[in-house]
């Protein structure tokens, strides 16, 4: 409070300083030229010469001004945008790590499959990277046309765009580059929709904790470790003794 009132005091303290100054400036004038019979109609009409040019200057430091404040706002803008951005991240990746207890905060789903669970949640990272990407420049139309094709082609991008396309108009469409990206997003949903019934998924994961496909069991890895420790050590005892 008591910086915000010493702003004040020092904005009307220089206000007046300035309106002192034009105020004694003929008089200061009057006395550097050393005469009292100064011709000021004439000194007016060569001032007023210099006024279109003054009245020019004084515009392009209004205006730049008025970019300079135009940019700061749209950095502060970015800057809270970024961390809201960033908070929600965390709050995905906090509901990754154990879907069961945090997933249920968000509200009833009609997934029922826990891997399903996984891949929408993934999908609506994808989509809010593509969002960003596309609104800061980094990711242009073309870019963002061959992602879409890719997730558009399987089922689980399209059940994640038909279940999230509502929110997603509700939270993007207010600004231009939100309505462009929502376009694209629309076009590329239907001309996948339109080429063909989308690919399904050939590997089915297993439960949490089981063994990948592939991968063998822990006993027989340990039975195949034992096994060639002990025909190490008798190929080595029987050169040992024919030496």
């Amino acid at each position: 409070m008591a910086r915000r009132v010493g702003r004040v005091l020092g904005l009307v303290a220089a206000a007046a300083a300035v309106l002192a100054v034009l105020f004694l400036s003929p008089f200061a004038l009057e006395e550097i030229s050393g005469s009292k019979s100064v011709d000021w109609n004439r000194l007016s009409q060569v001032g007023a010469a210099y006024g279109f040019t003054s009245a020019i200057v004084s515009a392009l430091a209004l205006a730049g001004v008025a970019a300079s404040l135009f940019v700061q706002n749209r950095q502060a803008r970015a800057e809270q945008v970024q961390g809201i951005r960033s908070f929600y991240l965390e709050l995905v990746r906090l509901e990754l790590d154990d879907m069961e207890l945090y997933q249920p905060v968000w509200g009833a789903t009609d997934i029922v499959d826990p891997h399903e669970r996984k891949r929408h949640v993934y999908a609506d990272l994808l989509m809010n990277y593509a969002w960003m990407g596309f609104e800061i420049g980094t990711i242009p139309e073309p870019l963002l046309r061959d992602m879409l094709t890719g997730m558009f082609a399987g089922e689980s991008g399209r059940h994640y765009w038909s279940r999230a396309q509502t929110s997603w108009i509700a939270s993007s469409a207010g600004s231009r580059a939100g309505r462009r990206f929502l376009a694209l997003v629309g076009e590329e949903h239907a001309r996948a929709v339109a080429a063909g019934p989308p690919t399904r998924s050939t590997v089915t994961p297993g439960p949490p904790g089981a063994p990948a496909a592939g991968s063998a069991p822990a006993w027989r890895t340990l039975a195949g470790a034992l096994v060639g420790l002990g025909t190490g050590l008798a190929l080595g005892s029987f050169l040992r003794s024919r030496r």
